[in-house]
Parts: C-alpha cells; sequence; structure tokens
C-alpha cells in the first residue's frame, strides 16, 4: 500500500541526500572496485550469484557512516577504510538475502530479489557465502579489533533476525522487544560502522565513543523509519516490496501505535490478521493510519532518536566528520517528510 508523497518534501529529500552523498563520490569509485575484485575469491560456479548481490544501486548507508566517520578531507580516501566499508557492506548484503527470504519479498533495489532469482534453498546458501567473505576479509588487518567487532556485530545482527523470526505471527511482543530487536538488527551494523570508521582513522577514544553511540541512535531511527516506510512508502520510489511486515505477522512501531488506538473490535480484527487467523487487510489498515495520526506518531519516535544521535557529536564540533555525520540527520528528515501522505 502506497500513498502519495508531497513534491516540495521529495525535492528535498533529493537534495539532502545528494548533499552528503555527493562528497563521496571518490570513497564510493574505490569501495565498488574493491567489491568487484571480490569475485574472484567466490568458487566459479557460484561468482555470478554473488556478483547478483553486490550491485552498485543501492543507498550504501553503511559504507558510507564508515566513510563519514574516518573523514578526512575531500578526496582523501584511507585504504583501512575502503576495506572495513567492504566487510560491512557484505554483512549487510548477507541479511538482505536472508530478510527477503523470510519476508517473501519480490522486490530489493528495484529488481527481483534473490531468493526469486535463485530460489530459497541457494539464496540461504548464498547469504551464508557472502558472510564467510566479509569475515575473512576482516582478519586480513594488522590486528585482530575489526575482525573482534565484526563478527560480534554480525552475531548480533543474527541474534536481532532469530528474535524477530520467532515473534512473527504473535500479538504477545511488547514495545521493549521491538526496541530490542531493532537495536540489534539494525542499529548493531550503524553503530561498528561508525566506530570502525572512526578508529581506523586514528581518531580520539572519546569521539570513537561519540561516534559509535551516533551510529546506534541513528540506526534505531533509520528502522523505525523504514517501518514506516512499509505503510507510507510507494514501492517504485523506494526500490523494494512494501506491506511485507503486516503480511509476515511483524509488529513494527506504526502497528503498535495503530492497535493502541483502534477501538476494541477493529483492535481484535488487527491481531486476528497478524496471528494469521484471518486475511490481511493493508488497504483498510493504511486508511486508519492515517485516520487516526500514525504517521506523526512515527515520525516523532524517528525525530527524537536523530537528537540523541546529533548530542552523542555535541561535544566534538570540531572534529572533520562531525558536521557531515550530523547532517545525515537532515537526510532521514528529509526522507520522512517525503513519505507524508497529502492531506
Amino acid at each position: 500500500m502506497s500513498a502519495t508523497s508531497q513534491a516540495d518534501p521529495v525535492s528535498a529529500k533529493a537534495h539532502a541526500f545528494s548533499s552528503v552523498f555527493g562528497q563521496l563520490g571518490p570513497q564510493m569509485a574505490e569501495l565498488d572496485r574493491f567489491l568487484r575484485e571480490q569475485l574472484a575469491a567466490f568458487e566459479p560456479e557460484i561468482r555470478a550469484m554473488a556478483d547478483y548481490c553486490i550491485d552498485t544501486s543501492g543507498k550504501r548507508i553503511r559504507p558510507a557512516l564508515v566513510f563519514l566517520s574516518g573523514w578526512r578531507g575531500p578526496g582523501v580516501v584511507l585504504p583501512d577504510l575502503v576495506r572495513v566499508a567492504a566487510v560491512v557492506e557484505l554483512v549487510h548484503l548477507a541479511t538482505l538475502v536472508h530478510d527477503d527470504i523470510m519476508d517473501g519479498a519480490e522486490v530489493r533495489r528495484s529488481r527481483r530479489t534473490a531468493t526469486r532469482e535463485f530460489g530459497s534453498t541457494a539464496a540461504v546458501l548464498l547469504g551464508d557465502a557472502l558472510f564467510a567473505h566479509a569475515l575473512n576479509l576482516a582478519t586480513q588487518f594488522p590486528t585482530n579489533e575489526v575482525c573482534s567487532a565484526v563478527s560480534a556485530s554480525t552475531r548480533r545482527v543474527v541474534s536481532g533476525e532469530i528474535m524477530q523470526t520467532l515473534r512473527r505471527g504473535s500479538a504477545d511482543v511488547s514495545r521493549a522487544d521491538y526496541q530490542r530487536i531493532i537495536d540489534l538488527k539494525t542499529a548493531e551494523l550503524f553503530h561498528v560502522s561508525c566506530l570502525l570508521g572512526a578508529r581506523l582513522a586514528g581518531s580520539a577514544p572519546g569521539y570513537v565513543d561519540a561516534a559509535s553511540r551516533f551510529g546506534r541512535h541513528l540506526g534505531i531511527a533509520y528502522q523505525i523509519y523504514d517501518d514506516l516506510a512499509d505503510f507510507f512508502g510507494e514501492e517504485k520510489r523506494v526500490g523494494k516490496t512494501l506491506g511485507t511486515d503486516l503480511a509476515s505477522g511483524k509488529l513494527t512501531l506504526p502497528l503498535f501505535l495503530l492497535l493502541d488506538r483502534l477501538p476494541a473490535p477493529a483492535r481484535d480484527e488487527l491481531v486476528a490478521e497478524i496471528t494469521g487467523q484471518r486475511p490481511v487487510q493493508t488497504g483498510l489498515h493504511f486508511q486508519q493510519m492515517r485516520e487516526l495520526g500514525i504517521f506523526d506518531g512515527v515520525a516523532s519516535a524517528v525525530m527524537a532518536e536523530v537528537k540523541l544521535a546529533t548530542d552523542a557529536l555535541q561535544p566534538w564540533p570540531n572534529e572533520p566528520p562531525t558536521p557531515l555525520l550530523r547532517s545525515l540527520g537532515d537526510v532521514l528528515q528529509a526522507q520522512v517528510a517525503a513519505l507524508r501522505p497529502v492531506s
């Protein structure tokens, strides 16, 4: 289900996104080159499958966080940052492959998902291969710090996915459960991207800690935004299958707020849909969300996390990455605004 968004916020979104990420052209070009080189490490029989996943059409937010956290000026490309950006991107791509299998998603990055292209069984194993290669790259740093951080983060991401999977189709999920799940499955990679970017660029320990806290809160904000987009986004613009959360019995913040505000009979019907006891009525619930002001409630939660993220950097105004990282909050605010339905 989708809503028609206002034109001005969409333009603001494009401008905000390009103003930050447009500065990362040299870094992203080097990352693309490095990732393409990695295809040779995969066995010839699955190389084309890996190539299908390692495409250049995604937003690459996590690598961008690595480069921005370790920012040392326009055109300055640090090889260690390129390598660790590749590591976190491969971990992320592996999680997307597995997510799409569990969600039954048809489209990712405006094309068929790996599970639709190769079948779910092969896609599971392809995700495993991407995970394995990411950790192999992480072992190639001089110390075990990167490998230790990435492997621990990977475990936490997978743990979050397991928690979410076990709670699919259940209405017995608390807001605290939801917060814990998104902290693990999304915010963890944002956190480790910022931590390693700042650390490998030689930042002071205090700034490394501040950047990592920034990343965690930004990751939570981004996941809440993503959950909002599942109901209020346009599939063509977002570039992936939408409406999968309710269809797969996944309780997210928009649904929590809707359950809180619906009268008892309608709430019971929604619970029956979440638990698979009756067909999903996405159109009806989108209309209910519009009437009950769900968009503003979820948007406020995004903005609260963005504020916590930018506040973490407040004591460090003179560090080179700070203004760029803080501007990511503006990017996310613009993305939220672009989802707002026309009254």
